[in-house]
């Protein structure tokens, strides 16, 4: 079976993680996957924050946990140790089809590369809050962006989870 079509059906979310850092390396080969996402008339219009700094993931573990209504010491990150955010330019029509795309891409890069991941959501809430548009601002990220999404990498703590039985009466040929 082709490679590609292999990872697509052999990849699945994981919410247990290891502690051990990925490789840099591994890291920028799944954000090149992402860059190359294809989008909306080609304006590659989505960024990546690569956070591998433990207490700014840590910080926006605690507001993505806060957002979702969490209560005590839940980490909505289940321990990854890196988050790659994909946020997207507010005025592009396709920027969430966009920044979508992009996650997916990375998705089946990591674990293409023996890595976990894991797409959480709320980042569009967390990148409305004025302590997380001040990081961006920090590292020169300038625009109107929208947060579509928060993914999780690291290495597996166990198995990873069987595939589901795809469902069936989901295609419709109009030949």
């Amino acid at each position: 079976m082709n490679e590609v079509l292999k990872a697509m059906k052999e990849r699945r979310s994981v919410r247990s993680y290891t502690e051990t850092m990925p490789e840099k390396e591994k890291i920028e080969q799944i954000i090149e996957a992402g860059l190359y996402a294809a989008s909306g008339m080609g304006k590659q219009s989505p960024v990546i924050l690569a956070v591998t700094d433990r207490k700014l993931r840590d910080r926006l573990a605690e507001a993505n946990r806060k957002i979702g209504g969490w209560e005590g010491d839940f980490d909505p990150f289940y321990g990854a140790p890196a988050v790659l955010v994909v946020l997207a330019d507010k005025t592009v029509p396709t920027a969430v089809y966009d920044g979508s795309l992009v996650m997916g891409n990375m998705m089946l890069a990591a674990h293409a590369l023996g890595l976990g991941s894991c797409w959480i959501h709320r980042a569009k809430q967390e990148f409305e809050e004025e302590e997380f548009l001040a990081v961006l601002k920090e590292l020169g990220c300038e625009g109107e962006f929208e947060g579509i999404g928060n993914m999780i990498l690291g290495y597996p703590a166990g198995d990873i989870p069987a595939a589901k039985e795809r469902k069936e009466g989901r295609v419709f040929f109009a030949e």
